[in-house]
């Protein structure tokens, strides 16, 4: 008609029946749905739940849903302190097969009575597997009689990744400065207390840590953070590293791959340790 606009006539190849492909369409979509509907019942445990509560905010599950997955069963260690039974165990008491020397080399510190000790000037030890977040539990014991005063004497590190240290010293009446003592982030963080007991003595790490978060660009989302329990006593909770560690200057962060290895540190003392397990965490469904 003069005046209005031109409309295009939808046309459709010979032998083309649109009604019957929308219906096609239509048919499919509703397969879809009772694929995707199927797939979640069989994700429906039996046992109790709700599936008529709210959701939780940011979830996708409801307040005490019936369809969230139940955790896991692990079994604790026998023992205080054994490991669980989803655990690597670093050391058993045996041998140091799950450790090397940074580059490679088959670890050397002595194996004795169910520990291992630094060999002072072999170098540090690293683990052969590499861990993101992660349960530790570690036990130490300080030389004794003790030798030498602050830093040199019995005198190790932690270091989670490779990067992040927990200085492990004999902090049993031998003062230092306030971040270099036992169960410190070493030249960032001072534990809450001095839970250290007497060198000679074993004494015990237990911690969660929870490795940094780089954004696309390299630059850093989220810190590594630890809570420690030394000999039992919370001395560092949720606390985050600075960044990797560094002596005599401030600790910064530079993007690294999300998992390293755990290496203990050779400072020329003869710490001894035992007991050495981690689990991998993961976060709950």
């Amino acid at each position: 008609m003069d005046g209005m606009p031109c409309r295009p006539v939808p046309r459709f190849p010979a032998g083309f029946a649109p009604w019957t492909a929308l219906a096609a369409v239509l048919a499919a979509l509703l397969a879809l749905e009772a694929l995707l509907g199927a797939s979640h019942a069989s994700q429906e445990p039996s046992g109790p739940g709700y599936t008529d509560t709210p959701l939780l905010p940011g979830s996708r599950w409801r307040v005490h849903d019936a369809a969230r997955p139940r955790p896991e069963v692990v079994r604790p260690g026998a023992d205080c302190g054994a490991p669980p039974s989803d655990a690597v165990v670093l050391f058993d008491g045996s041998d140091l097969g799950a450790w090397s020397h940074r580059d490679g080399r088959e670890a050397e510190w002595a194996v004795a009575d169910g520990a291992f000790v630094v060999e002072p000037g072999s170098g540090d030890l690293r683990t052969r597997e590499e861990f993101g977040a992660i349960q530790l539990h570690l036990e130490w014991r300080a030389p004794t009689p003790p030798e030498g005063e602050s830093q040199h004497r019995g005198n190790s590190g932690l270091f989670l990744m490779g990067r992040y240290e927990v200085q492990i010293l004999d902090s049993w009446d031998n003062p230092t400065y306030a971040d270099g003592q036992a169960a410190a982030l070493y030249g960032q963080a001072p534990p809450l207390v001095n839970a250290s007991r007497p060198p000679g003595e074993w004494q015990s790490y237990d911690l969660v840590f929870t490795p940094p978060r780089f954004d696309d660009d390299g630059g850093l989302a989220e810190p590594a953070r630890i809570t420690l329990f030394h000999d039992g006593v919370a001395v560092q909770v949720h606390q985050p590293f600075l960044g990797s560690t560094v002596h005599r200057a401030v600790a910064r962060y530079e993007a690294h791959p999300p998992t390293g290895p755990i290496v203990l540190q050779d400072h020329g003392q003869r710490v001894a340790f035992r007991n050495v397990w981690v689990r991998r965490l993961q976060p709950a469904p």
